[in-house]
């Protein structure tokens, strides 16, 4: 009736999904145009049309259960959206999707099938219902050993996560240091998680900075290791001044209370995306021209 590379000119001409793009086939005989036409009507190939947009908004989720624990961001273009309750309510679905599936790479979750449809699938849907483009941008499954605990923290209503795991303390302890990541922004959990380039980069400036301030070799050195390690202090979790208690570190407030530190992940909502300049006026006539 329809060939594979029929799927493929109808994804290149419309932006739908692979799953979409066979209902439409199927549903027209193979006929390319219907086709098309078939998606414009139910809204899928209005929703790809967004897929140029920008998406920098939206929501982090955090949810656990037992020694599974998952956190996920998931965009739209505006904030409006974001407290949408079709919006909410779609990543908290994601969210226990991914935890109770397993489900490891974003490859994984978009190609999952709930009941006939993909979560790509849903998404267009989404986008088409909204009237923004709505983007899956990452997620990280974690599962923890039975002595480790959890710590999550959301804070300014989902704007930024932190999800820490902990050996060997309590949930109150891991929560606080879920806060401190959230807050202090840490790029890792210790010195050996800092990726090798990234001290090699760090390394490299110190020393051009020290050779220019024109210092003996040996005091040279010396200078090149000291900043190394004030570096280390500002990026890596354990070495930051713990933020509710600036005379220890957050690897000594750990320590402290028996425990070490495993891992985090902190996620800011758009962190790294061009976000276009967008008034707030102009943020609510396009709300406006999108519901009509």
């Amino acid at each position: 009736m329809y060939k594979a590379s029929d799927v493929k000119e109808l994804r290149d001409k419309t932006g739908a999904g692979m799953l979409d793009c066979k209902k439409a086939l199927e549903a027209t005989n193979g006929n390319m145009s219907e086709a098309v036409d078939w998606l414009r009507e139910k809204g899928i190939s209005k929703a790809a049309k967004k897929e140029s947009r920008v998406a920098a908004e939206g929501l982090c989720k955090i949810l656990t259960e037992g020694n599974k624990g998952v956190i996920l961001e998931v965009n739209s273009e505006t904030d409006f959206v974001a407290k949408n309750e079709e919006f909410t309510n779609f990543v908290d679905y994601l969210a226990k999707t991914i935890l109770e599936n397993e489900l490891k790479t974003h490859e994984d979750v978009l190609a999952y099938n709930d009941n006939g449809e993909t979560i790509e699938s849903k998404i267009i849907n989404l986008t088409a219902t909204i009237g923004e483009k709505i983007s899956f941008r990452r997620h990280e499954l974690v599962i923890k050993k039975d002595s480790d605990v959890f710590g999550s923290y959301l804070h300014i209503g989902g704007k930024i996560g932190a999800l820490v795991v902990l050996d060997n303390t309590t949930e109150e302890v891991a929560k606080d240091v879920a806060m401190h990541v959230a807050a202090m922004a840490p790029v890792c959990a210790t010195r050996n998680d800092v990726p090798t380039d990234m001290v090699e980069h760090e390394t490299k400036v110190i020393k051009e900075q020290v050779m220019n301030e024109g210092k003996p070799a040996e005091i040279a050195e010396k200078m090149v290791t000291g900043r190394l390690n004030k570096f280390y202090k500002e990026i890596c979790l354990e070495e930051q001044a713990f933020i509710k208690d600036s005379n220890v570190t957050v690897g000594d407030y750990v320590k402290n209370n028996g425990g070490s530190i495993v891992s985090m992940i902190r996620y800011a909502v758009g962190e790294g995306i061009e976000k276009k300049e967008e008034n707030f006026a102009d943020e609510v006539m396009s709300q406006i021209n999108a519901a009509k």
